[in-house]
């Protein structure tokens, strides 16, 4: 197949997230109190939320701010909960919060189906990459990323000092995920850059943010034609060729949810492999004792999962309401923390610690409700993919 219409070039480019009911453009500056004015992109929040998180569990577990055009922040496990099985009153149709929001009339599908998509189409959505992400399908990519893992480790012999993060763990699901979209491994610094231009710059100019957004997207444009002239065994190729309702998917569709593996598969990782190497890192006892009982390594992993998880999503609030005490308006924004839920002492057992053998762990690093992780079924696994056997 040489040609397809849907990806022929046209005035709207996937993934364009051009300002819609902008109220505010206020978004960082010092913090005057947690409570009423909390921003997640200032530097104490970067360096440690968890006091945070705790003191506004105690005194204001629905924290408020007037940045990003209204927003709201609830640190408690219950309520993180509630807001993320809750679809009928909060829609997934924007998750980073910004100074701007995609407009209601891209709801039920969004930018990065099934990540922004709210039922009944999530449902449909979700089920055509469910086969990608079997206990079987990720077990036939354990031998090649193991094999990638022992490569950087080597790689690394004879360093007095290595940077876990920039040379191993952010690594590794690069390749994964170039391997499963059927990408260059050699592609994987763009891919960094792509990561960063949407996670980190939600604080630039519109103009600005658009112009990264579309780069992200050439690329993505730019891989689907190659699959198109050179088909192969791959997401990409699964994704051009998949139908729903009756019809191929259009190419907002397509280029939109391999956005979605690729950011998310890439971002979430890393950050999980990073910080459970610098939990170990910082805290020898930990380290020396699973070298000591590799049996535990599968329950650390869910252990590091709780105590540092990755994800932080977005929902939109669907009209005027009061939700558990709060005056919450349609279009403000909700900052929906997993891992303030994580630490929820309600919740979880000394929840501030660090427990590698903590026994019952319903830990939310994954999601909650319809868009928990697609690849969590097969995270959960009997062996640690770096380990040498």
């Amino acid at each position: 197949m040489a040609a397809d219409d849907r990806f022929r070039p046209s005035p709207w480019e996937p993934g364009d997230d051009r300002p819609q009911g902008t109220r505010s453009e206020i978004i960082t500056g010092r913090v005057s109190d947690w409570a009423s004015d909390f921003s997640h992109l200032e530097p104490e929040w970067a360096a440690d939320p968890y006091p945070i998180q705790d003191d506004l569990r105690q005194r204001c577990p629905i924290a408020h701010t007037r940045r990003f055009g209204g927003g709201w922040l609830p640190t408690r496990y219950e309520d993180v909960a509630a807001i993320a099985y809750d679809t009928g009153r909060f829609s997934s149709r924007a998750i980073i919060v910004s100074h701007f929001r995609p407009p209601p009339e891209l709801a039920p599908v969004g930018g990065s189906p099934p990540i922004s998509s709210d039922p009944p189409f999530h449902h449909d959505a979700r089920k055509l990459l469910l086969p990608a992400f079997t206990r079987s399908a990720v077990a036939r990519l354990e031998p090649g990323t193991r094999a990638f893992c022992h490569s950087l480790i080597d790689a690394l012999a004879g360093q007095d000092v290595v940077d876990a993060a920039q040379d191993y763990a952010q690594h590794i699901p690069m390749r994964v995920i170039a391997d499963m979209l059927g990408f260059p491994p050699a592609d994987g610094p763009q891919f960094r850059e792509f990561v960063e231009d949407l996670m980190e710059g939600i604080n630039l100019p519109p103009e600005e943010r658009i112009a990264r957004v579309s780069r992200l997207f050439e690329y993505l444009l730019d891989q689907v034609h190659d699959h198109l002239d050179h088909p192969r065994d791959d997401l990409t190729s699964y994704l051009i060729n998949a139908e729903l309702y009756g019809r191929k998917l259009g190419p907002d569709h397509v280029t939109g949810t391999m956005a979605l593996l690729l950011i998310a598969g890439i971002d979430t990782s890393w950050s999980a492999i990073g910080a459970s190497l610098w939990h170990l890192a910082r805290t020898p006892a930990d380290r020396e004792r699973l070298a000591a009982e590799a049996r535990l390594i599968p329950v650390a992993a869910e252990e590091f999962l709780r105590a540092y998880a990755p994800v932080t999503m977005a929902r939109l609030v669907r009209q005027d309401m009061h939700w558990r005490g709060a005056d919450m308006k349609a279009d403000d924004w909700i900052l929906l923390s997993f891992p303030a839920a994580n630490r929820d002492p309600a919740q979880f057992d000394r929840a501030g610690e660090v427990i590698i053998d903590r026994e019952v762990n319903r830990h939310a690093a994954f999601g909650l409700g319809i868009h928990r992780c697609l690849g969590s079924p097969g995270c959960r696994r009997s062996r640690s993919p770096t380990r040498r056997r």
